[in-house]
Protein backbone atom coordinates (compact mmCIF):
# COMPACT_ATOMS: atom_id res chain seq x y z
CA UNK A 1 0.00 0.00 0.00
CA UNK A 2 1.41 3.49 -1.03
CA UNK A 3 2.26 5.27 1.94
CA UNK A 4 0.04 8.32 0.95
CA UNK A 5 -3.20 5.91 2.37
CA UNK A 6 -1.89 4.75 5.31
CA UNK A 7 -3.50 7.35 7.46
CA UNK A 8 -7.17 7.35 7.33
CA UNK A 9 -7.64 10.55 8.57
CA UNK A 10 -5.57 13.97 8.09
CA UNK A 11 -3.97 15.94 10.66
CA UNK A 12 -6.18 19.40 11.62
CA UNK A 13 -4.85 22.08 9.24
CA UNK A 14 -4.29 25.08 11.42
CA UNK A 15 -3.43 26.93 8.45
CA UNK A 16 -1.30 26.06 5.12
CA UNK A 17 2.42 24.80 5.17
CA UNK A 18 4.61 27.90 4.62
CA UNK A 19 7.61 26.97 2.03
CA UNK A 20 10.76 29.36 1.92
CA UNK A 21 11.69 31.55 -1.17
CA UNK A 22 14.40 29.52 -1.87
CA UNK A 23 12.58 26.13 -1.94
CA UNK A 24 14.62 24.64 0.90
CA UNK A 25 12.68 23.78 3.46
CA UNK A 26 11.61 25.07 6.59
CA UNK A 27 13.13 23.16 10.20
CA UNK A 28 9.72 21.93 11.19
CA UNK A 29 9.25 21.48 15.34
CA UNK A 30 7.41 18.65 16.39
CA UNK A 31 5.98 19.13 19.69
CA UNK A 32 4.71 17.06 22.08
CA UNK A 33 2.15 18.32 24.56
CA UNK A 34 2.08 16.57 28.31
CA UNK A 35 4.67 17.08 30.24
CA UNK A 36 6.49 18.82 27.33
CA UNK A 37 4.45 22.43 26.67
CA UNK A 38 3.07 21.93 30.18
CA UNK A 39 3.12 20.37 33.06
CA UNK A 40 1.00 17.56 33.48
CA UNK A 41 2.38 16.23 36.77
CA UNK A 42 0.94 18.97 38.91
CA UNK A 43 -2.91 18.15 38.11
CA UNK A 44 -3.89 16.19 34.71
CA UNK A 45 -2.12 13.26 35.32
CA UNK A 46 -4.37 11.81 37.84
CA UNK A 47 -7.27 13.25 35.94
CA UNK A 48 -6.15 11.40 33.18
CA UNK A 49 -5.97 7.99 35.22
CA UNK A 50 -8.91 8.63 36.90
CA UNK A 51 -10.75 9.29 33.81
CA UNK A 52 -9.06 5.85 31.98
CA UNK A 53 -9.93 3.40 34.86
CA UNK A 54 -13.42 4.74 34.97
CA UNK A 55 -13.73 4.33 31.20
CA UNK A 56 -12.49 0.80 31.54
CA UNK A 57 -14.32 0.16 34.20
CA UNK A 58 -17.56 1.04 32.53
CA UNK A 59 -16.91 -0.12 29.02
CA UNK A 60 -15.76 -3.63 30.53
CA UNK A 61 -18.68 -3.32 33.46
CA UNK A 62 -15.51 -4.57 35.98
CA UNK A 63 -14.21 -3.57 39.16
CA UNK A 64 -11.88 -0.66 39.59
CA UNK A 65 -8.60 -2.41 40.30
CA UNK A 66 -9.36 -4.75 37.64
CA UNK A 67 -9.69 -1.60 35.68
CA UNK A 68 -6.48 -0.25 36.96
CA UNK A 69 -4.73 -3.20 36.25
CA UNK A 70 -5.85 -3.19 32.57
CA UNK A 71 -5.42 0.21 31.76
CA UNK A 72 -1.69 0.16 32.89
CA UNK A 73 -1.10 -3.02 30.70
CA UNK A 74 -2.50 -1.69 28.09
CA UNK A 75 -0.50 1.51 28.01
CA UNK A 76 2.52 -0.21 28.69
CA UNK A 77 2.20 -2.46 26.16
CA UNK A 78 0.91 -0.35 23.83
CA UNK A 79 1.67 3.41 24.27
CA UNK A 80 -1.95 3.96 24.82
CA UNK A 81 -5.13 2.21 27.00
CA UNK A 82 -7.24 3.27 24.24
CA UNK A 83 -5.54 0.89 21.81
CA UNK A 84 -5.20 -2.07 24.07
CA UNK A 85 -9.44 -1.79 24.45
CA UNK A 86 -10.28 -1.46 20.92
CA UNK A 87 -8.11 -4.54 19.95
CA UNK A 88 -9.47 -6.56 22.82
CA UNK A 89 -12.45 -5.85 23.56
CA UNK A 90 -13.91 -3.63 20.64
CA UNK A 91 -14.93 -0.50 22.20
CA UNK A 92 -15.43 2.67 20.13
CA UNK A 93 -12.05 4.20 20.10
CA UNK A 94 -13.72 7.90 20.09
CA UNK A 95 -16.26 7.20 22.82
CA UNK A 96 -13.51 5.38 25.10
CA UNK A 97 -11.31 8.87 24.43
CA UNK A 98 -13.94 11.21 25.33
CA UNK A 99 -15.00 8.99 28.36
CA UNK A 100 -11.42 8.73 29.70
CA UNK A 101 -10.85 12.74 29.17
CA UNK A 102 -14.08 14.48 30.20
CA UNK A 103 -12.94 16.69 32.47
CA UNK A 104 -12.51 20.89 32.39
CA UNK A 105 -8.60 21.54 31.84
CA UNK A 106 -8.74 25.53 32.40
CA UNK A 107 -7.87 25.11 36.27
CA UNK A 108 -5.69 22.48 35.92
CA UNK A 109 -3.49 23.43 33.36
CA UNK A 110 -0.16 25.03 34.75
CA UNK A 111 3.14 25.89 32.22
CA UNK A 112 5.60 28.54 32.19
CA UNK A 113 4.87 31.85 31.42
CA UNK A 114 4.87 33.78 28.01
CA UNK A 115 4.88 30.55 26.17
CA UNK A 116 3.10 31.80 22.94
CA UNK A 117 5.92 34.80 22.57
CA UNK A 118 9.09 31.85 23.24
CA UNK A 119 7.14 29.49 20.39
CA UNK A 120 7.19 31.97 18.09
CA UNK A 121 11.49 32.34 18.21
CA UNK A 122 11.93 29.35 16.96
CA UNK A 123 12.59 29.85 13.56
CA UNK A 124 9.79 27.27 11.96
CA UNK A 125 7.01 25.90 12.02
CA UNK A 126 5.51 23.86 14.84
CA UNK A 127 3.12 20.85 14.39
CA UNK A 128 1.64 19.38 17.85
CA UNK A 129 2.41 15.42 17.61
CA UNK A 130 0.76 14.02 20.83
CA UNK A 131 -0.47 10.66 21.41
CA UNK A 132 -3.79 12.27 23.54
CA UNK A 133 -7.04 12.38 22.06
CA UNK A 134 -7.89 15.91 19.83
CA UNK A 135 -10.31 17.56 21.91
CA UNK A 136 -7.94 17.60 24.97
CA UNK A 137 -5.28 18.59 23.37
CA UNK A 138 -7.23 21.44 21.53
CA UNK A 139 -8.54 22.63 25.07
CA UNK A 140 -5.07 22.38 26.86
CA UNK A 141 -3.25 24.19 23.56
CA UNK A 142 -6.33 27.11 24.00
CA UNK A 143 -5.86 27.64 27.49
CA UNK A 144 -2.53 27.87 27.20
CA UNK A 145 -2.88 30.54 24.74
CA UNK A 146 -1.20 28.95 21.96
CA UNK A 147 -3.53 27.12 19.52
CA UNK A 148 -2.90 29.64 17.39
CA UNK A 149 1.42 29.04 16.97
CA UNK A 150 0.87 25.48 15.72
CA UNK A 151 0.26 25.04 11.88
CA UNK A 152 -0.95 21.43 12.38
CA UNK A 153 -2.20 19.02 14.96
CA UNK A 154 -1.69 15.68 15.05
CA UNK A 155 -3.65 14.07 17.58
CA UNK A 156 -3.91 9.65 18.30
CA UNK A 157 -7.01 9.61 15.89
CA UNK A 158 -5.01 10.48 13.33
CA UNK A 159 -2.90 7.49 13.78
CA UNK A 160 -4.05 4.70 12.19
CA UNK A 161 -1.67 3.06 9.74
CA UNK A 162 -3.38 -0.22 7.80
CA UNK A 163 -6.38 -0.22 10.23
CA UNK A 164 -4.97 -0.32 13.48
CA UNK A 165 -3.79 2.56 15.46
CA UNK A 166 -0.02 3.11 15.64
CA UNK A 167 0.79 6.34 17.82
CA UNK A 168 4.51 7.70 18.56
CA UNK A 169 6.98 5.67 18.38
CA UNK A 170 6.23 4.00 15.49
CA UNK A 171 8.86 4.96 12.68
CA UNK A 172 5.93 4.31 9.92
CA UNK A 173 3.96 7.24 11.26
CA UNK A 174 6.76 9.62 12.30
CA UNK A 175 7.81 9.27 8.04
CA UNK A 176 4.09 9.60 7.11
CA UNK A 177 3.93 12.93 9.29
CA UNK A 178 7.17 14.16 7.46
CA UNK A 179 5.62 13.48 4.06
CA UNK A 180 2.02 15.11 4.95
CA UNK A 181 3.91 18.09 5.99
CA UNK A 182 6.99 18.65 3.43
CA UNK A 183 9.88 18.37 5.40
CA UNK A 184 12.91 15.81 5.01
CA UNK A 185 14.02 14.29 8.31
CA UNK A 186 17.17 15.81 8.87
CA UNK A 187 15.20 19.47 9.12
CA UNK A 188 12.69 18.14 11.73
CA UNK A 189 12.82 18.14 15.56
CA UNK A 190 11.24 16.35 17.99
CA UNK A 191 10.85 17.74 21.25
CA UNK A 192 9.25 15.30 23.89
CA UNK A 193 9.85 14.11 27.55
CA UNK A 194 9.39 10.29 26.81
CA UNK A 195 12.76 8.57 25.58
CA UNK A 196 10.82 5.73 23.30
CA UNK A 197 9.54 8.52 21.52
CA UNK A 198 12.35 9.96 20.83
CA UNK A 199 14.65 6.80 19.93
CA UNK A 200 11.90 5.93 17.65
CA UNK A 201 12.44 9.52 15.55
CA UNK A 202 15.70 8.92 15.67
CA UNK A 203 15.48 6.06 13.38
CA UNK A 204 13.51 7.83 11.21
CA UNK A 205 16.45 10.45 11.27
CA UNK A 206 14.65 13.47 13.08
CA UNK A 207 16.79 15.38 15.46
CA UNK A 208 15.76 14.74 19.16
CA UNK A 209 15.25 17.36 22.18
CA UNK A 210 14.21 15.80 25.25
CA UNK A 211 12.20 17.82 27.83
CA UNK A 212 13.71 16.44 31.07
CA UNK A 213 11.77 16.94 34.51
CA UNK A 214 13.49 15.87 37.38
CA UNK A 215 11.84 14.97 40.45
CA UNK A 216 8.68 13.86 38.76
CA UNK A 217 7.90 10.21 38.82
CA UNK A 218 8.52 10.45 34.85
CA UNK A 219 11.81 11.38 35.49
CA UNK A 220 13.03 7.64 37.13
CA UNK A 221 16.05 5.82 34.95
CA UNK A 222 16.56 9.42 32.86
CA UNK A 223 19.71 10.59 34.85
CA UNK A 224 22.00 10.42 31.64
CA UNK A 225 21.65 11.51 28.20
CA UNK A 226 20.77 9.06 25.66
CA UNK A 227 23.29 8.83 22.45
CA UNK A 228 19.81 9.17 20.08
CA UNK A 229 19.52 12.42 22.22
CA UNK A 230 20.74 15.47 20.78
CA UNK A 231 19.70 17.90 23.80
CA UNK A 232 18.20 18.02 26.99
CA UNK A 233 16.31 20.77 28.23
CA UNK A 234 13.94 21.76 30.88
CA UNK A 235 12.06 24.03 29.42
CA UNK A 236 11.14 26.30 26.17
CA UNK A 237 12.92 28.99 27.77
CA UNK A 238 16.12 26.41 27.96
CA UNK A 239 15.50 25.51 24.46
CA UNK A 240 16.11 29.01 23.03
CA UNK A 241 18.73 29.74 25.19
CA UNK A 242 20.20 25.81 24.33
CA UNK A 243 19.17 25.07 20.54
CA UNK A 244 22.73 25.65 18.78
CA UNK A 245 23.45 21.95 18.70
CA UNK A 246 19.94 21.73 16.44
CA UNK A 247 21.54 23.51 13.76
CA UNK A 248 21.95 22.55 9.95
Amino acid sequence: MRAQRLLLRPAVRMRRSRREATGVSERLWLFDLDNTLHDTSHAIFPKIDHGMTMAVAEALNVDIDTANDLRRQYWQRYGATMIGMVRHHGVNPHEFLHRSHDFDVNPLVRAEKALAYKLRQLPGRKVLLTNAPLHYARSVLARLGILRQFDSLWAIEHMRLHGEFRPKPSPALLRYVLAREGVPAHRAVLVEDTLANLRGARRVGVRTVHVYHPGTPFSRGQSHRPGYVDLRVNSVSDLLLRRRPLRG
